[in-house]
């Protein structure tokens, strides 16, 4: 399934409501749940929060030039700026950062009006789901970026998910003509989508093995990946 038409204009408010919710939630962690590990490899929750206001304040050219620094390796640059972030900044100042530039429409040049929506609602998930917390997903907001990382060559779900068709639990939703179906809420489609195993808790279906074990192949590279990174 395409991304569905939808202007970019519809969108900012979309990432701004997304944006201010986070901040909302951010405020409710314990100090000892900022050090506690992300979904991402090697990631901390302060890590994640502090890359989450980087999109509004990163630069194109800067971004380009750390890229060609690390050979292409985007993740590592991420990885390192994060965590640059955390350092620097506490987290009552990264939460601050992350509500004061809730409607900001700054994004790279080369990245997609669906990308800071994306962005906002995978990682508040690699966030709260680690903690034990809920973060509840809603789908209107959810729906035009799951289409976007469905067809999205950088995170490669149509390849790794060929012959499985997904349907959404809770939206009207579906993509995939595979004779396998797999069913699990819009949430758990886009942790998929993006190559997380969490996105396994709500799956359902004749096709959840299969998918199961495409997942657990991605992850297990990328942590390997991660490691070798540090």
């Amino acid at each position: 399934m395409k991304p569905q038409r939808i202007y970019r204009t519809e969108i900012l408010p979309l990432v701004e409501a997304e944006r201010l919710d986070l901040a909302d939630f951010l405020e409710s962690l314990d100090d000892h749940e900022w050090a506690e590990p992300s979904l991402c490899p090697g990631w901390t929750v302060h890590d994640v929060a502090a890359h989450l206001t980087l999109s509004t304040r990163q630069s194109s050219l800067v971004t380009l030039a750390r890229v060609l620094r690390a050979r292409g390796d985007i993740d590592a640059v991420f990885a390192a700026w994060a965590r640059a972030r955390s350092a620097a900044y506490d987290p009552a100042e990264v939460t601050a950062q992350l509500r004061a530039t809730a409607g900001s429409t700054h994004r790279m040049v080369i990245s997609s009006p669906f990308d800071p929506l994306l962005d906002i609602l995978v990682h508040g998930q690699d966030i709260a789901r680690p903690l034990g917390r809920e973060r509840p997903v809603l789908a209107e907001r959810t729906i035009p970026a799951l289409g976007h990382a469905w067809t999205s060559s950088f995170y490669g779900a149509p390849e790794r998910f060929a012959g499985l068709r997904f349907v959404a639990t809770d939206a009207d939703w579906s993509t995939g003509d595979g004779p396998l179906e797999v069913r699990a809420p819009v949430g758990d489609l886009l942790l998929l989508a993006t190559g997380r195993t969490a996105g396994l808790e709500g799956v359902s279906g004749p096709g959840a093995t299969e998918a199961a074990e495409r997942i657990a192949g991605a992850d297990a590279s990328r942590a390997r990946k991660s490691g070798l990174e540090h």
